[in-house]
């Protein structure tokens, strides 16, 4: 009945962002198309069965209440400063649209320092040139330590290629602002079975599943971007096909693009290498079994970080270092000063 509940408040929320209307609106959509007919299958089906009825209406709007939250003030805290939101529906984290990540930008280094940080992921950069702006649009999916996720990214700048000797020679992007942001939306399985899906008008729109340990290889993203106009569309159609895509792998429908990324076509980042990958990951592997052995069978996320925090502190301060950890934007602070 939950599921129901949770299927007709997308529905209603989808109908409430086409009408553009206010929360008012949003409201009695819910009403119209969620109270009322499950109230009825109650009173018809089942004449007695009030309790039931009212604790599923209680964890439903208590669900809403806590849309990107957990429920525990002190650890939700600690999830938003990383810069993150919570689903409890599909028990993942995401990124929230001005976490403190959208000051730092974007550049090849990032890449390159993911696997020296405990992070073994495909990268697939998409550029193409759009208005007088050089974009760049990028996938990633893989093992983030204690969690297999998944990100796209866009970005785009105006100013000439960054030239730091000995160091990075190339573009440096900046995250596009609200009113460039895209309609983004994925799907992420793991050999053919779904892991879970995201979608929002976003410039970096990610999803992170702690304690799934996955191969970049066995995953997949279904990736869908809806563009402003057929130009912008055709500008990343053409970066996509020089990124090594074909016909067949791109389908196109009006001003939307969706395209499948497993095995990446660009060259991946230079610190990858057979050991390394094989190191880090018999590592990650290693937290993620102790992350699932400590959960156990709690089902609430609070329930879940609590016990490991009384259990093993320092696998707990891991949980919060959800996706790319900090270090990787500390580049961000080395090079600034030749970004201007």
């Amino acid at each position: 009945m939950y599921t129901v509940f949770c299927l007709n408040f997308q529905i209603a929320n989808k109908l409430a962002q086409t009408f553009q209307r206010s929360t008012l609106f949003t409201w009695i959509i819910i009403i119209i198309l969620v109270v009322l007919p499950i109230t009825a299958i109650y009173l018809l089906e089942i004449p007695n069965n009030f309790s039931k009825l009212f604790q599923d209406l209680k964890h439903f709007f208590l669900t809403l209440s806590l849309k990107g939250k957990t429920g525990d003030a002190t650890i939700d805290k600690v999830i938003k400063a990383a810069g993150y939101s919570y689903d409890q529906t599909q028990d993942i984290f995401y990124t929230n649209k001005n976490a403190w990540q959208r000051n730092n930008g974007y550049c090849r280094l990032y890449d390159e320092a993911t696997v020296p940080l405990g992070i073994a992921i495909h990268c697939e950069p998409i550029y193409f040139e759009y208005y007088g702006r050089r974009w760049l649009i990028e996938f990633w999916k893989g093992q983030y330590g204690l969690a297999t996720g998944c990100e796209i990214g866009v970005y785009s700048t105006e100013r000439a290629d960054v030239s730091i000797p000995g160091v990075f020679v190339g573009p440096f992007y900046y995250p596009v602002k609200n009113t460039d942001t895209l309609l983004l939306s994925f799907s992420l399985s793991k050999n053919g079975n779904p892991l879970f899906t995201r979608e929002a008008r976003q410039w970096w729109l990610t999803g992170f599943k702690l304690g799934e340990f996955s191969e970049p290889e066995e995953l997949t993203m279904t990736i869908t971007i809806t563009f402003e106009d057929i130009i912008m569309l055709n500008a990343f159609t053409q970066g996509l096909k020089d990124a090594g895509y074909k016909d067949s792998e791109i389908c196109i429908k009006k001003n939307t693009i969706n395209l499948k990324f497993n095995k990446p076509n660009t060259p991946q980042p230079i610190a990858e290498n057979i050991t390394a990958n094989y190191t880090l990951q018999k590592n990650n592997k290693l937290l993620c079994e102790k992350y699932i052995n400590l959960a156990g069978v709690y089902t609430c996320f609070p329930d879940r970080a609590n016990n490991i925090k009384r259990n093993a502190p320092e696998l707990y301060n891991e949980i919060f270092n959800i996706g790319k950890p900090k270090e990787i934007f500390d580049i961000y602070e080395k090079i600034r000063f030749y970004l201007y």
